[in-house]
């Protein structure tokens, strides 16, 4: 099964993703940030990547262009999680670059059939 690898500033998101894909057998890795995201992709992770919008200091649009710049986006499919429902300014040019939008909050079993899509793909 192809990894996850979940990226949120909020340790219960992180905490609460693991748990159910885990349940499920999927590998997952977390990182905190999107810095430590690009460390995991420049250590070779290659898998399905969700990815919070709202961080600090590199948020997840920041994230996707350093991946797109890095080279990264031949091996990962990212798929945002964000808690808004409205178009963020900083996404133009980038939207084409991920492959899906998850909404939080989200229903667990929904994620987990989301995720099932989503790997199927890679």
């Amino acid at each position: 099964m192809k990894p996850v690898m979940v990226v949120d500033d909020d340790p219960r998101i992180l905490i609460t993703i693991r748990i159910l894909l885990e349940a499920e057998g999927f590998p997952v890795i977390t990182a905190r940030s999107g810095q430590e995201c690009l460390d995991a992709l420049d250590n070779g992770f290659a898998g399905l990547v969700l990815m919070d919008i709202m961080m600090p200091v590199l948020d997840g649009w920041d994230t996707v262009r350093a991946c797109q710049e890095r080279g990264h986006l031949s091996r990962v499919m990212i798929v945002m999680l964000t808690a808004r429902d409205v178009p963020d300014p900083k996404m133009e040019g980038l939207q084409e670059l991920v492959f899906d939008y998850i909404t939080k909050p989200f229903q667990p079993d929904e994620l987990v059939a989301q995720v099932r899509k989503y790997v199927e793909y890679l």
